[in-house]
């Protein structure tokens, strides 16, 4: 990967830019507005936001607003955990639709697998949600699909009623919290492996060997993480409102970690805490 307009192909051939902008925590109106129009000036081709955000509206605005061509942006949506089942979905999809004020999607996932209002019949629940989101790309409305949170225990019982696989899963993926077992699934299943809270929650930041790692380097240790993050084959979605942190996390093709130093990283387990079980999730 050389730039960010640099791209990673899915199962189905759709070319997704290998860095992606997040906005989770960023609040709607003029913070997210401002927040990526500044990321598609600093060459961000790869917005990721989703339903249970609450900015998609003004996303929608910043892509319109940034000059760029619609075509040129790759933008992501993740159904929220309220409206799982094919009925419902299909009605959350009109209103990302609406709020984005686009004629297309690029990727819709499902945010998480296990909600809690649907615990006692989750699996039946992603069946018909799965369904929906097969018919929207059928009709070209969605380019690409997938999940985010999801264990090999929820993807399979997805695939035994699925016509089409999941071809990104979003999971968080960070020096410390690596979720191999996961990982390793995904691939052979064919399924891209996108990495949110890249950063580890900005706990990483107070590591020794990282703090080391970003001296030998002369980078920032958010930079040494994306980086690390390229050379193991995932996506990250690094997020910042400040207009400096977003440029410099795009910065991050002119430099390259050792084998050794990516081993080394890949070691820090535990040292921001792991991701959440999604089937104890309360929400």
């Amino acid at each position: 990967m050389k730039s960010l307009t640099d791209s990673y192909e899915l199962s189905n051939g759709v070319k997704i830019p290998c860095v992606g902008f997040g906005t989770w925590q960023t609040p709607n109106g003029e913070v997210a507005v401002s927040s990526v129009k500044e990321a598609i000036a600093a060459g961000y081709r790869h917005i990721d936001t989703a339903q249970g955000y609450g900015n998609e509206e003004s996303v929608g605005k910043a892509i319109r607003e940034s000059g760029i061509n619609r075509e040129e942006i790759f933008v992501t949506s993740k159904l929220t955990n309220s409206e799982h089942g094919y009925e419902k979905t299909m009605a959350a999809f009109e209103g990302t639709m609406k709020k984005l004020d686009l004629e297309y999607l690029d990727l819709f996932l499902i945010h998480w697998p296990n909600p809690k209002a649907f615990r006692s019949n989750w699996q039946e629940a992603n069946a018909g949600t799965w369904k929906a989101f097969e018919e929207l790309y059928k009709e070209g409305r969605i380019r690409a699909i997938g999940v985010s949170n999801f264990h090999q225990r929820h993807i399979e019982p997805l695939l035994k009623t699925a016509t089409v696989a999941p071809q990104v899963n979003q999971i968080r993926l960070c020096p410390g919290d690596t979720q191999d077992e996961l990982v390793e699934y995904c691939r052979k299943q064919n399924i891209l492996l996108e990495a949110y809270s890249p950063l580890g929650v900005g706990k990483i930041f107070e590591v020794p060997q990282m703090q080391d790692l970003a001296k030998k380097y002369g980078k920032s240790i958010a930079q040494i993480c994306i980086r690390w993050s390229l050379q193991m084959g995932f996506l990250p979605l690094p997020k910042s409102v400040t207009p400096a942190r977003i440029r410099e996390n795009a910065m991050v093709f002119d430099f390259e970690l050792s084998p050794e130093d990516v081993k080394r990283i890949t070691s820090l387990k535990g040292c921001v805490g792991y991701s959440q079980d999604p089937d104890t999730a309360e929400f």
